[in-house]
């Protein structure tokens, strides 16, 4: 019996991949192109060659594979249960006293390795491709391209410490036109330090030709600066707060959101931003729940049927998952929930559903 299960399993299977395949290569295909004539006529205009115009769109297929693998994974389930049911290898399957949950026990876990692959997909090669592509296209269209290296303000020790540096150059973990502000508990000014440069010894920063201004009896004196290992803010603070949580890795993500916690500032919408790097992996765990639970209720035009239901279920968790979202950014809602309520009330749905399925 174990054995037939499993035959069952690797059949299911062998009918699921071509069409996943096919579909997540037409979905790549269409965001490809959307992505292509949404910039078409910007690029004719400052007579973007072809060669560049297609390496910017090289650089976005790992986004694109991430956006369509869902909704993939979705359509290709659920017409491939739809198919089999049409034929009649479901009342098959079933009249032999094997459950449906457990026949399609196999596209549960294809569902979960994919949202695991998801995940690292996002965070080792969507975030770097997705910024060349962006650095690509401002270049292509004389767009002026904003380093984060420079101007980079940040603040820390509750709000007492502010940094505010020129220049830095990660390469070398230096800082340079360096401005510091200190203040009090009370939020009062109480010194101010200028230096050319500093550099990072692994512990704290050494400053170069540091000069400090402090009030002494009522009058704002400068004298050099005595050496000080009080500074230990970390070069990736300064790298962190120079870009946006969605464009750091996940773990660099996290450090931002407790540097913001600590510096005083609002650190909601990064915490959801946070949060929601983990809940968008499930995805495709949560969409192959709710194919699976849509397994033999078409009979008729399932190609048309399954895809319908596929964009059509798509649509509405997108919507709440960015309602969600915009309410944890604001402070309506905690971050944690914002991100991961869409995700528990689509997983209750889509159990009770295929609780409800034929069998």
């Amino acid at each position: 019996m174990i054995k037939a299960r499993f035959v069952l399993d690797r059949y299911l299977l062998r009918q699921f991949y071509p069409i996943f395949l096919v579909a997540i290569s037409m979905f790549v295909f269409i965001l490809l192109l959307l992505d292509l004539f949404s910039n078409l006529v910007r690029y004719l205009n400052n007579e973007v060659p072809v060669l560049t115009m297609l390496k910017i769109s090289f650089y976005f297929i790992p986004r694109s594979i991430s956006y369509a693998m869902p909704i993939s994974l979705l359509f290709a389930s659920a017409y491939t249960l739809g198919d089999l049911y049409s034929r009649n290898e479901l009342t098959t399957v079933f009249s032999s006293g094997i459950p449906f949950w457990r026949f399609s026990f196999s596209l549960f876990i294809v569902g979960l390795i994919a949202s695991i692959f998801s995940f690292y997909l996002d965070d080792i090669v969507v975030i770097p491709t997705l910024k060349i592509k962006s650095e690509l296209s401002k270049r292509a269209l004389n767009q002026v391209v904003v380093s984060s290296n420079y101007d980079i303000v940040i603040k820390t020790r509750n709000d007492r410490l502010v940094y505010m540096v020129d220049y830095i150059d990660y390469d070398n973990q230096m800082l340079n036109g360096i401005f510091i502000l200190e203040r009090n508990e009370s939020g009062k000014y109480t010194s101010q330090i200028r230096a050319s440069s500093a550099v990072w010894n692994g512990n704290y920063w050494e400053f170069e030709n540091a000069v400090i201004y402090q009030y002494e009896n009522g009058i704002l004196r400068i004298r050099p600066m005595p050496y000080d290992t009080s500074y230990i803010e970390p070069p990736d603070m300064f790298m962190r707060n120079a870009v946006n949580v969605k464009e750091l890795p996940a773990k660099q993500a996290g450090l931002l959101v407790n540097d913001l916690r600590i510096s005083g500032l609002s650190y909601y919408e990064a915490q959801a931003d946070y949060y929601h790097r983990y809940s968008f992996s499930t995805t495709s765990f949560i969409v192959m729940i709710l194919s699976i639970s849509m397994g033999g209720r078409f009979r008729k035009n399932i190609l048309l049927m399954s895809l319908f239901t596929s964009l059509s279920i798509a649509v509405v968790y997108y919507i709440t998952e960015m309602l969600s979202m915009a309410m944890a950014g604001l402070n309506y809602i905690p971050p944690i929930i914002g991100a991961w309520f869409p995700v528990i009330l689509f997983i209750v749905i889509g159990l009770y559903l295929i609780r409800s399925a034929k069998t």
